[in-house]
């Protein structure tokens, strides 16, 4: 799971954006990335299909430089079929393209655009464990040299945004992301599937679920045999937390 924050960090060089990269040379490279985006919600759950997907600029109000940047990586028809195969309710989009949640991050980690791309979208009508169980399936996949990345933030407040990125944390949202962490740790998966009933004041954290969501996929793939690691840590804008996890 990679906290993917504002659009920004595309273009900027942060720790962030030098964590994905350097991380990037220290995993085994895939012959392809699978992410599921906070960015593409639907009625059924789909991947893309599409071998040379569009690249979405699915934001505005930021600089022109941001549109400026290219990065659109091949897809790949085989593994979406896979995909597909694998887990018989996920369709294939053949024309959706690629949001930021995926080639914002992506792009620092294979700058040169040498691993294909696609995208799991979230189904609106899902609730959180079958979410989870998804992922869980899923997961059987990553025997196969895929990268799967649930893409989003943790902890995800655009109502009391900090438009300085460097602004100090919030104090809320350093108490929620401290009981992510905590909980992680611990692996406590149950109170992190059902975040509502055990996540203190988790409105004001999440507010709504799509940023959350795709860590429930990562989750689903964990089993006793695995770790969760946190690979990142920070609190951009005061109220995004970009903790990130791998379940290896």
């Amino acid at each position: 799971f990679i906290g993917h924050g504002s659009p920004m960090n595309a273009i900027l060089d942060n720790s962030y954006s030098r964590f994905l990269s350097s991380y990037a040379q220290k995993i085994e490279k895939p012959k392809a990335i699978v992410v599921i985006s906070a960015h593409w919600q639907t009625k059924g759950t789909y991947v893309t299909g599409n071998q040379n997907p569009d690249q979405i600029y699915d934001f505005y109000g930021f600089p022109d430089e941001l549109y400026r940047v290219k990065y659109s990586p091949h897809g790949s028809k085989a593994v979406a079929e896979m995909i597909a195969q694998e887990v018989d309710e996920i369709k294939i989009d053949a024309d959706r393209g690629i949001d930021h949640a995926g080639w914002a991050v992506v792009k620092h980690m294979y700058p040169d655009g040498s691993v294909p791309l696609l995208q799991v979208s979230l189904d609106i009508l899902k609730t959180n464990h079958q979410h989870f169980s998804l992922g869980s399936r899923l997961g059987a996949l990553a025997n196969s040299e895929i990268l799967f990345i649930g893409s989003g933030n943790m902890v995800h407040n655009l109502r009391t945004i900090s438009y300085d990125d460097n602004d100090h944390p919030f104090e809320w949202a350093v108490k929620a992301d401290r009981w992510l962490d905590e909980r992680l740790r611990a692996k406590e998966i149950d109170q992190l599937v059902n975040y509502e009933a055990n996540f203190p004041d988790y409105k004001k954290s999440i507010p709504t679920n799509e940023h959350y969501l795709p860590l429930l996929y990562i989750l689903g793939m964990y089993d006793i045999n695995n770790d969760i690691d946190t690979i990142f840590e920070e609190i951009q804008n005061g109220s995004i937390s970009m903790r990130s996890i791998q379940v290896s």
